[in-house]
């Protein structure tokens, strides 16, 4: 009985001992996605200015007089890089910020509650972009999925998609 005992420790001891796989507690938190700072040298900024969008863009901005105006090609190459409906962006500036009326900090969006604070106005249409396509819990949602999450009140998103057909009827 002693010996059986003794054997089973020594096993045990021995699987204990062994290297193995590291189990997930222990692993390190993955790093969290970080939006590119810029487009890299072999890759320029598209050319939106024949973009239909854009003029569509143009137009409702200027109709309100929103600063945003100034940044119609950034909302499109943002959408565009990160598969977004590019009328989102856009309209979410306008709701929370008037289109940059209000902004504080470079914040068109009111991300963070208005507390974000962005390098630019363009840092901040990125990574709000950025964010909203690629980090949970937004990652994979349709449009009203991403609306309700932003904000739970079901009237926010009925004013943004409303705004969204202001600037052009479909995606």
């Amino acid at each position: 009985m002693i010996k059986k005992i003794s054997s089973s420790l020594v096993v045990f001891a021995g699987i204990v001992s062994l290297p193995g796989a590291v189990s997930q507690q222990q692993q390190p938190p993955p790093q969290p996605l970080q939006p590119p700072q810029q487009r890299p040298q072999q890759a320029p900024a598209a050319d939106y200015t024949k973009d239909p969008r854009l003029t569509c863009l143009q137009k409702f901005f200027s109709r309100s007089g929103c600063p945003a105006i100034k940044f119609a090609s950034i909302f499109l190459e943002t959408a565009d890089d990160n598969h977004l409906d590019w009328r989102l962006l856009p309209s979410l500036s306008f709701v929370e910020s008037g289109g940059g009326k209000a902004a504080i900090n470079n914040n068109l969006f009111g991300w963070a509650s208005g507390k974000a604070h962005f390098d630019s106005l363009a840092a901040g249409i990125h990574q709000v972009g950025f964010h909203l396509a690629h980090r949970a819990p937004y990652r994979h949602k349709s449009t009203a999925q991403i609306l309700a999450l932003y904000n739970s009140n079901p009237e926010y998103a009925r004013t943004v998609l409303g705004i969204m057909r202001q600037i052009a009827p479909t995606e």
